[in-house]
């Protein structure tokens, strides 16, 4: 049979090819829209299963605590970045054990295991409250601690040092920080595309945020690190899998508002590292496109000349830790051998 030109069946057969698609597209974006997040590998499971969970305002917060080395009365607590979870410090865990007699880490509220409240304010100072929190929690709040934070962790870091400084109620008593790969100058931090559009997307960021998948959630998280130190697909999974659980995903944008946090409060958490005696260091992954070199490192030796640096090899990016876990331990370690 043969369609004769301007016989409009055509037209008609089109339409109704269309109408099939668009009612069968509709159930598969709202089944899409909806997915159940990963299983959690073996690995996951393992870290899971290492930790415990302590209550901060009805919100349940996942942490770890391990014994480490005998003879030592050290603490280590360990404050992860964006957007990612402890498990960022999986790399470098035994390695601590085996200097600390106490490595501690959490997944602040928003991410990991964690509860994910929304709508829910998210900031900087609840994080820090949170810490403060769990060193009670865990009858730590008379002895002093050492903070290693990364990213986003570095910012809670430095609101922990101010409240020490100032003397603060419940503040936690601060024996070195020691900094890496964070946007402690809003001045030389330059966030991904996404973290952009997300923070100020209005109305369009909680249609991006369900739309996030796998696949644009790797290739974003892909360009912060190394070209010779990408995450297996294994491990990016394991990243994905820990922000969609609890629906993490959906609360990416409100968690992002800490961009504009920082610019706010610039004084007070820059401040914080200026007129501190705790001793403080800063691990440096030099490739980091988020604080690149050799902008960021000028300003950082320049504003605290008092601090240390490390700086790893050329080609480790924005997360040193798990890029170069040897090189970021060992550094870590001299550091806190040298007081």
């Amino acid at each position: 049979m043969e369609w004769r030109r301007g016989s409009g069946a055509p037209e008609g057969g089109m339409k109704e090819w269309w109408v099939q698609v668009g009612l069968l597209s509709v159930p598969l974006l709202a089944v899409y829209l909806h997915i159940p997040p990963p299983r959690l590998s073996p690995a996951l499971l393992s870290w899971k299963a290492s930790g415990a969970f302590f209550t901060y305002k009805h919100q349940s917060i996942f942490y770890r605590d391990s014994t480490g080395a005998v003879g030592s009365s050290d603490v280590v607590v360990l404050l992860h970045g964006f957007p990612t979870s402890s498990y960022d410090w999986s790399k470098i865990w035994e390695g601590l054990t085996q200097r600390f007699h106490r490595v501690i880490a959490l997944d602040f509220v928003g991410f990991g295991f964690s509860d994910k409240p929304r709508p829910h304010h998210y900031s900087i100072f609840e994080q820090a409250s949170i810490v403060e929190r769990l060193v009670r929690h865990l009858g730590l709040h008379h002895q002093r601690i050492n903070l290693l934070s990364h990213d986003y962790g570095d910012t809670v870091a430095q609101e922990l040092l101010h409240r020490y400084e100032h003397n603060k109620t419940g503040s936690i008593l601060i024996n070195s920080l020691c900094l890496s790969n964070g946007g402690i100058f809003p001045e030389t931090y330059y966030p991904r595309f996404i973290q952009k559009v997300l923070k100020d997307g209005g109305l369009l960021s909680p249609i991006i945020t369900r739309l996030m998948n796998f696949f644009f959630f790797s290739r974003g998280l892909g360009a912060v690190f190394g070209p010779y130190t990408q995450p297996s697909q294994a491990e990016y999974w394991d990243m994905w899998t820990a922000v969609r659980t609890n629906d993490g995903n959906l609360v990416v944008d409100s968690i992002l508002q800490y961009i504009n946090q920082r610019k706010k409060h610039r004084d007070r958490w820059v401040g914080a590292l200026m007129s501190t005696s705790v001793p403080l260091h800063l691990i440096y992954g030099p490739l980091d496109p988020v604080n690149p070199h050799p902008e960021f490192l000028q300003l950082y030796k320049k504003v605290l000349p008092m601090s240390t640096v490390s700086v790893l090899d050329d080609h480790i990016s924005h997360y040193p830790q798990l890029e170069d876990p040897t090189g970021f331990l060992n550094a870590y370690l001299n550091f806190i051998n040298s007081f």
